[in-house]
């Protein structure tokens, strides 16, 4: 059986209310940032479920011993946040992974051809191969961010069943792109929209993420 992109879409009504925050052109860029906060804190929780490894244990409670699950130490987490609007969402990821390894990537789309070119990187050589890796990227467009992140990592070792990608608008062209390179690769997302227009921005979308998060 073909392995497949997977994109869950979660049903959480705190998800659904700070998108539609997001979503609104009336929102200032302070209430903005703290949407992007919260979806990322959510969408970070969701992503996080039958992904982070446990390890059973005892514990000893004040009155008797009792099986536990905990998360296996031994296990690297990672968040890379694409830069700069991923910044946004990792707030609120790293209240769920308060202990992960951030690296950042910072990545800059030609405005005429649509590429994605790298101007910053710190990501490290080599990654463990069991190494959980968390990207936040707020959206996932024409998929020349993505697609140059997720080569960056695999050619550093991470793999790519291990990745969890969290996004606040998804799109087609991305996410078809993931989907026949990078098979079984998961994604959330807090909506998927219908279509791209010719300057890359997802309609309906919620403009320019970046530019909203930091008033710029």
């Amino acid at each position: 059986m073909t392995v497949q992109l997977r994109v869950y879409v979660p049903p959480h009504p705190l998800i659904k209310h700070w998108l539609a925050v997001a979503r609104d052109a009336a929102t200032p860029s302070v209430l903005f940032r703290s949407a992007i906060t919260e979806l990322g804190r959510w969408l970070t929780y969701e992503a996080a479920r039958e992904w982070l490894p446990t390890e059973d244990i005892t514990v000893q409670t004040p009155l008797d011993v009792c099986p536990g699950t905990v998360i296996n130490p031994q296990v690297p987490v990672a968040v890379v946040p694409i830069l700069r609007a991923g910044l946004g969402l990792l707030e609120g990821a790293q209240t769920v992974l308060p202990l992960a390894s951030i690296y950042h990537l910072g990545l800059v789309r030609n405005e005429e051809t649509l590429e994605a070119s790298c101007y910053l990187n710190k990501l490290p050589d080599k990654f463990h191969p069991q190494t959980r890796v968390l990207i936040t990227d707020p959206m996932l467009a024409t998929g020349g961010s993505i697609m140059t992140a997720m080569a960056e990592l695999t050619q550093r070792g991470v793999d790519p069943t291990l990745v969890r990608i969290v996004s606040v608008v998804a799109a087609p062209p991305a996410l078809q792109k993931l989907n026949a390179a990078y098979s079984g690769l998961i994604v959330y997302t807090a909506t998927i929209d219908e279509t791209v227009n010719d300057k890359g921005f997802i309609i309906p979308g919620l403009g320019d993420a970046g530019d909203r998060i930091f008033g710029t």
